[in-house]
Formats: structure tokens, sequence, C-alpha cells
């Protein structure tokens, strides 16, 4: 640090990061809560310990190689250049054995922004979880947290969601705020397991007409999300770079002022994406109320639905526009959550499919329109922000990096008889190893069981 303002500069860096990681938390406490109170009595202790789990599972594997992917996919490799593009010594600085990944004095920052990424790990392997509840092994979930966690998420940053990325260079790919890149990718890799996995027991009539199965515990719902939102201020935050200046990014911005700018290091404020949050988290909400009646639980997800969609142009967006697109965004994922549910019998527990998967998608489009012709980067040479660049976007995040690989794990697993609780199970309750009620819920069947084939 040679000047005061460099070393002030530092500081807040380090701390900036730091406050996000603590509001990103908030997001996997809502994440247990909304889950916990989405799932019935009977499988409480089973679903809040499957997603607790992700912690260390995620924050292991992120160590040990999640971070490092980050670093070295960004050129493909193979694609716009080797392990490393742009910046080799990076990816040698983050391997899990380099000093770099060590307290050090002189690097104040590498430390907060790891962790401040790991969150985002966190966070994509959650919103898996909750589409998956009441009928997969834990053993079968934590693989594909690691997977999501620290492998497909790592790679789908590195190639959309890093100043270097070969979609950014080639396609003008623009997620300034993770539709895709967190979200599209998890309602993607949730869909393959749940087409594997099948549906609640009791979830689809005879005739294949869809039951709902409410919530079991609404007001921890509510909270839940409400939490998840908290979290949310973190979440974009975590995604600017909090002061960079021309010097920084090669000159190619113009201007002799320090600036916040979005991960690809274009400028951008806080009081920009502060508005298009609230008015994207309105429109979602407003539609979403209207379209379900005034359902409680579609209600709060519609809001998170606006705001995912509207979050890959948030940076640029006027809140007008970020509500209306909230909106918009909000009332196709609640039309193609029914229509996927009636037509291929997919039971999403939470609506994580839609809420995450169809939003961030349709997110993602719709700001390859409006944003068309936008620069992508302050980097001369990369391609503008285009609707057919966004699109190959979409896809890649949902079905290539999200879907495929969850699909083709879990026809391994379940071919091995691991990715499925057994039925009788899941009648009885995940819990009732550890839960009294449950336990005596197990006792009463099995008497009156035996009591039924001693009077055959």
């Amino acid at each position: 640090m040679d000047t005061d303002i460099a070393a002030l500069t530092t500081v807040f860096t380090e701390f900036y990061y730091w406050i996000t990681v603590a509001l990103m938390f908030l997001i996997h406490v809502g994440f247990c809560m909304y889950e916990v109170g989405a799932s019935r009595q009977r499988n409480h202790m089973h679903t809040l310990m499957k997603n607790s789990m992700i912690i260390p599972l995620v924050t292991v594997t992120w160590f040990l190689f999640g971070w490092w992917i980050y670093w070295a996919f960004a050129g493909g490799p193979g694609i716009t250049g080797g392990i490393g593009h742009p910046a080799p010594d990076f990816a040698a600085y983050y391997v899990p054995w380099s000093d770099g990944m060590g307290p050090r004095l002189d690097d104040r920052i590498s430390g907060v922004f790891f962790a401040a990424f790991l969150l985002f790990a966190w966070t994509a392997a959650s919103i898996v979880s909750g589409a998956v509840i009441e009928r997969i092994r834990s053993f079968a979930f934590w693989i594909f947290a690691i997977l999501i966690g620290s492998v497909t998420w790592s790679i789908d940053a590195a190639w959309g969601w890093s100043y270097g990325g070969w979609m950014v260079e080639l396609l003008g790919y623009h997620d300034a705020y993770a539709s895709g890149v967190i979200h599209a990718i998890a309602g993607g890799t949730a869909l393959g397991i749940l087409v594997v996995l099948g549906p609640r027991l009791g979830k689809f009539a005879a005739d294949g007409t869809p039951r709902d199965i409410v919530p079991h515990n609404p007001w921890l719902v509510c909270i839940g999300l409400f939490l998840i939102y908290t979290g949310f201020w973190g979440f974009y935050v975590a995604c600017n770079v909090p002061l960079a200046t021309t010097g920084y990014i090669d000159g190619q911005l113009t201007g002799a002022t320090q600036t916040a700018t979005t991960i690809y290091l274009t400028p951008t404020t806080l009081g920009a994406i502060t508005m298009n949050f609230l008015m994207s988290l309105a429109g979602g909400m407003l539609v979403a109320y209207m379209m379900s009646k005034g359902d409680a639980f579609w209600t709060y997800s519609g809001g998170l639905a606006g705001i995912i969609t509207a979050s890959a142009g948030n940076d640029l967006y006027h809140p007008i526009q970020a509500m209306i697109i909230g909106g918009i965004g909000t009332a196709l994922m609640y039309k193609l959550h029914f229509w996927v549910e009636r037509k291929f019998k997919v039971d999403d527990a939470v609506g994580a499919v839609a809420v995450h998967g169809y939003a961030g998608f349709i997110g993602l489009v719709i700001a390859g329109f409006v944003l068309w012709g936008h620069p992508s980067s302050p980097y001369e040479g990369f391609a503008a922000i285009n609707p057919w660049g966004q699109f190959l976007g979409a896809i890649i995040m949902f079905w290539v990096l999200g879907f495929i690989p969850a699909w083709v794990i879990a026809k391994i697993l379940a071919s091995l008889d691991l990715l499925r609780i057994p039925r009788q199970v899941e009648l009885l309750g995940l819990d009732f190893h550890n839960n009294r009620e449950a336990e005596a819920a197990r006792r009463t069947v099995a008497e009156a069981m035996r009591s039924d084939s001693v009077s055959t």
C-alpha cells in the first residue's frame, strides 16, 4: 500500500466483501427455513440436515478445486486460450497448496473474495436442495451439491461471469447479477435430477392429476423467503467490484474517477442496482399475487423470480424496465411450472426449477433484446450484447452445464439404487430413526400389519 488512498481503498474493499459474506449467509438460513416449512413434519430433520451439510462439503471442495477452476477455465480451456487464460498467474496463485491460499499481509482481498464466491456456490446447491425434498437420499444429494457447488458453477462462472470469459468475448454474454450463472444452472440441475428421481408418493392421482402438497408451516416459508430477500442484498453487492480505476482495467474505460464495476469491469453504481432490485422485486410480487389469486407461497416466490429475471441486466435497465421484466419473467415461470408438472409429471416441491431455472433462462433472453448492441466489456474486440449470444448462453447454463450432468449422474445413482429412499421409509418419514412421533407411527403401522396378517 504505497499511499494513504491505496491503503484506504484496500481496507474498504476487504471490509466490503466481508460484509457481503455475512449478508449472504442469510440466504442459506432462509433456504433451510423455507425447505423445512415446505416439508411435512415427519421429514423436517432430514430436510434440514441435507441442506446444512452443503456448508462443509462445498466449502472444502471449493477450497480444493472449485476456486482454481474459476480462474483456470475462463478461456474454455481451448476456446479463446489455454488453462489460466487470460491471467495464468492467478490460476497458479489459487491452487490449494499455494501461498495465495493462506494468510498474507500483502494480500488482504483474496480471502474475502474467495468467501464471497463460496457463498454463491452454497446458494447454487441450496436451490437444488429444495426441489428434491422428501425423497432423495442425503448421500446422493451431497454428490449433486459438490457437482454444482464446486464444479459446474465454477465452470459457468469462468466462462460467462469473469472479465476474460470466452462467452463474454465471443458471444457478448451479459449476466451481471447471475440470472444464468447461478439461477439457470441450478434450475437445470434440479430438473435433471427430478426427471430421474420421480415425484413424491401421492403427488399425482391415479389419472395423473397433480395434487397440491401444501407447506407444513407457511409462516416458516414466509420468514425463510424474506431472509433470502435480505441475503440477496449481499448477493447483489458481492457481484460488484467496489472500486476500480481506469488503470486497473487497462485504460479501456474512459474517465478519471474511481467507480464501482460489475464482474465484467463495466461501470455501475450501488444506487442503480438498488432501485432495480426493488422494482424487479415489486414487479414479480404484483404479478405473482394476481396470477396465484393471493397465494402467499407463490406471491413471495414470485418476488424472488422477478429479481432473478431482471438480474442479468439490472446494472443497465431503467427501473421501469426492471419492474416490467420482473413481472414478465414471473408470469412465464408460473405458467411453465404448472404446465411441466401436468405434462411431464415433474414434482418440484418448492418451485425451484421455475423460480430460479425458468426465470433465469427467460431473463437472459430478454436482456439480449433490451440491451442489444450495448458493450459487454470495457475491452476492445469483445462482442456486444445480442439476442443470439444471450440465448446460446442460456442454453449452456440451463441445459449443457445444468440439466445434462445432473441427469447423467442421477441415472448412474438410480441404477445403483443410491438415488431415492425406499418406499417404506418415505411413507413413514425420513426422520423416523430420531423422531419419536414418527417412530411411534412406525410401530403403530407395524402392529396393524401384524394384526391384519393374523386375522387373515
